[in-house]
C-alpha cells in the first residue's frame, strides 16, 4: 500500500472519529441544552398565556430559607457545568492540542482581551437589551428573570460566578472547540459559522423567538471575530461582561425602573 493510499484510507476514519467526539461532547453539554430549550419553548407556545406573560427563570434557589445549603447547590451546579470544558481540554491534549495554544483560551494577554471584550460587550449588550425588550413587547419573548435569590448574602457573588461559568462553557465549546473541529472535518467557514450560531440560538429558545434570533446574530459576530483574532478569550470576556451586567443589573434595578420587566 502506498503512502497516498494509506492517507486516503485513514483520513475518513479520522474525520469520523472527530465527528463522534463532537456529538458526544455536545450531547453532554450545550447540545442537550438545545433540546431541553426546544421542549421548554414548545411548552411555552402551547400554554394558555401569551409568551410575554410567562417567565423564564435562570437561577433558582432550590432551598429557600436555608442559605448555606442553597449556596452549596449553586456552587455544585456551577462546578459540574464546567466539566464538559475539562473534557474538551482532555480530548484536545490527547491529540497534541490545547485550549491555550489552539483556541487561545489563556490569560497571557489580559489588557488586550479585556479591552476587546469590553468593547464587544458594550455594543452587543446594548443591542441585545433592545432586541429583548422589543421582542417581549410584540409577544415573541418571555420575561427573563435572572434569579429568585432574594435575601441571601451570596446572591451577587453567585450571579457573577454563574455569568463567568456561562461564558467559559459557551465560548470554549460552541465557539472555539466546535468551529475548530468542524474546520478539521473539512467544513467551509460559513458552514461551521452557521452550525455554531444556530446551536447557540437553540439553547436560548427557552427565552422565546427573540432570544433565539439575538443569540444567532451574536454567534455569527463572535465566529467572525474569533477567526479574525485567532483567540477565544476576548469573546469569553465579552460574554462574561454581558451576563454580569444583565444578571446583577436586573437584580439591582428590578422594580425601580419602568422599562425593565419584572416577574
Amino acid at each position: 500500500m502506498t503512502m497516498r493510499q494509506a492517507t486516503q484510507k485513514t483520513v475518513p476514519e479520522d474525520r469520523a472519529t472527530l465527528g463522534r467526539e463532537v456529538v458526544l461532547v455536545l450531547a453532554l453539554s450545550l447540545g442537550a441544552s438545545g433540546v431541553s430549550a426546544l421542549i421548554s419553548f414548545v411548552g411555552s407556545l402551547t400554554a394558555s398565556r401569551p409568551l410575554s406573560r410567562q417567565t423564564a427563570q435562570l437561577i433558582t434557589d432550590h432551598t429557600p430559607g436555608r442559605p448555606w445549603l442553597g449556596l452549596a447547590w449553586q456552587l455544585f451546579s456551577i462546578a459540574t457545568a464546567l466539566v464538559p470544558v475539562a473534557l474538551v481540554a482532555h480530548l484536545m491534549t490527547r491529540g497534541g492540542e490545547s485550549l491555550r495554544g489552539t483556541l487561545g483560551f489563556s490569560l497571557n494577554r489580559p489588557t488586550g482581551d479585556l479591552l476587546r471584550g469590553a468593547a464587544i460587550a458594550a455594543v452587543i449588550g446594548g443591542s441585545g437589551l433592545g432586541l429583548y425588550l422589543s421582542a417581549r413587547e410584540i409577544g415573541l419573548n418571555l420575561t427573563v428573570v435572572p434569579s429568585d435569590l432574594d435575601g441571601v448574602w451570596w446572591r451577587i457573588p453567585v450571579l457573577i460566578a454563574a455569568a463567568a461559568q456561562n461564558s467559559v462553557v459557551e465560548e470554549v465549546i460552541i465557539l472555539g472547540y466546535l468551529v475548530h473541529r468542524l474546520d478539521q472535518r473539512g467544513w467551509r467557514p460559513w458552514q461551521s459559522t452557521a452550525a455554531s450560531s444556530l446551536l447557540r440560538g437553540s439553547y436560548h429558545l427557552y427565552q422565546g423567538i427573540g432570544g433565539f434570533i439575538g443569540n444567532v446574530i451574536m454567534g455569527v459576530i463572535f465566529c467572525w471575530l474569533y477567526r479574525r483574532w485567532g483567540r477565544v478569550m476576548p469573546l469569553v470576556v465579552a460574554h462574561a461582561l454581558i451576563d454580569i451586567v444583565a444578571f446583577v443589573g436586573a437584580v439591582m434595578l428590578a422594580g425601580k425602573v419602568g422599562w425593565l420587566p419584572a416577574r
